[in-house]
């Protein structure tokens, strides 16, 4: 029997027979084509979108699609912030989120320490009770939140919105997981070296937790940009709108000016892009270490 050919260089125990290596050459193949064609389908509506925003009204939505448009409006991007006062909404919208994101990370955080490294009796029983919240449809309490907010006399305020918002259930749920997965052994020698549960908390458990924390930075950001219902319903003053509100009132104040509109919606995704581009390491692992530990 003739002897069969191997591979210099390698031991025998790595050799793989050609249709194996072949075969998992293909399955990879057709893995990434998959995947670049979920990526065109997601980014088809982002493109249609930015190409729009540089068409004349007439253009936008012309058929055949023009891509890349015939005589490109630059001066859309100076017009809008003339027509409303979108650098105001900007702010806004920026304060808000970065004030209610850090709350929520801060609440979050210290909450999550105590159902995960604190024992005390009903501990269990309360985080299920309070992680049933996320169950609850808010549509169910906007009402009460809403005459609870208007006798305080916060309403037509970003303290209505902050206060509403500082705490989230999702948010004690996620860093909670990611607690758990800390060594119960580090907590206890800290103990013992004579640190109480705040210092344990902000020396220890923060460090170790940067992906969740980014994680739930990240989403918290995300979710308070995008919101449209909290301050459409709390914010009845102008100069309090945020970017959603001022798009709204844009598009029905200049229904018929498309370009413009595709304008104010490409800037409105900007900030929201650049973040997600510098955090999305830390998001895929915080989000991906999260659930390790039951």
């Amino acid at each position: 029997m003739a002897p069969i050919p191997v591979e210099e260089g390698k031991p025998a125990s790595n050799r793989q027979p050609r249709s194996r290596r072949t075969g998992k050459r293909i399955r990879a193949g057709v893995l990434y084509a998959v995947l670049v064609l979920m990526l065109a389908v997601v980014m088809i509506p982002f493109l249609w979108m930015v190409s729009a925003s540089l068409k004349p009204n007439s253009e936008v939505f012309a058929v055949p699609v023009r891509w890349i448009p015939q005589d490109i409006q630059w001066s859309n991007y100076a017009d809008i912030w003339s027509r409303v006062p979108m650098f105001g909404y900007i702010l806004n919208t920026t304060y808000l989120a970065v004030f209610i994101t850090a709350l929520q990370v801060l609440t979050g955080s210290f909450a999550a320490y105590g159902f995960a490294k604190i024992r005390f009796k009903g501990r269990d029983a309360l985080f299920l009770a309070y992680i049933g919240t996320i169950a609850i449809p808010w549509q169910s309490y906007m009402v009460p939140q809403y005459i609870m907010m208007q006798k305080i006399g916060l309403t037509n305020t970003f303290w209505s919105l902050i206060l509403l918002q500082a705490f989230s259930a999702f948010g004690v749920f996620l860093m909670r997981q990611y607690y758990l997965t800390i060594p119960d052994e580090l907590v206890e020698a800290a103990r013992i070296d004579g640190l109480n549960d705040y210092g344990i908390w902000a020396r220890i458990m923060l460090p170790l937790s940067k992906p969740a924390l980014a994680s739930l930075a990240l989403l918290t950001f995300v979710n308070t940009w995008n919101d449209y219902m909290g301050p459409f319903i709390y914010l009845s003053s102008n100069r309090l709108w945020t970017i959603q509100l001022g798009l709204q009132s844009f598009i029905g104040q200049y229904d018929a000016e498309y370009g413009l509109i595709m304008t104010g919606s490409v800037i409105s995704i900007i900030p929201i892009l650049i973040i997600f581009l510098f955090g999305q390491r830390y998001f895929i692992q915080g989000i991906a270490t999260s659930g390790m530990k039951g």
